[in-house]
């Protein structure tokens, strides 16, 4: 079945360009922002608010380039894009995690934002620490990366 991925909602953020735009939301935990629910989907955030966390899924809409094999932000060697989180991807969707600080109808106040201003939005789902959570889990050549600016002119 081919179904297409309306937006069923925008993120709103602080990050204009690229380059504000923090690499993970983990290094950025007091950057806010707002997500706005269309209003024809406003029902199916009924008891979200019991969520403290929550997994966005949106569109990269201004990632340039795709590279099936290119330099990320955290190391200077090439990687495969699908052993990255590297914007620039042939789906062209993004996830992060976010915290959610409250909910007004359909606004969401979330801190934690790590995605350019007026992303659309595709789906939400709530973060289970029982479901989504793998202490044991590998993190391949990032384990030994420390954290570091974007290098400039890197997408």
């Amino acid at each position: 079945m081919n179904r297409a991925l309306p937006p069923i909602g925008i993120i709103h953020s602080g990050f204009k360009t690229k380059e504000a735009c923090p690499i993970q939301g983990a290094f950025g935990p007091d950057n806010r922002g707002h997500i706005e629910i269309f209003p024809e989907y406003e029902a199916g955030l009924q008891d979200i608010e019991g969520f403290s966390h929550l997994i966005l899924i949106y569109r990269f809409d201004r990632a340039g380039d795709v590279q099936l094999v290119r330099k990320t932000f955290l190391d200077d060697a090439a990687h495969g894009i699908f052993a990255s989180r590297h914007p620039c991807r042939p789906s062209g969707l993004g996830l992060t995690i976010v915290q959610l600080d409250r909910r007004n109808g359909n606004i969401l106040d979330i801190s934690g934002i790590d995605v350019l201003d007026q992303t659309p939005l595709i789906d939400i789902k709530p973060y289970v620490p029982r479901f989504d959570c793998f202490p044991e889990a590998r993190e391949g050549w990032i384990a030994d990366k420390k954290w570091r600016p974007k290098p400039s002119g890197r997408e």
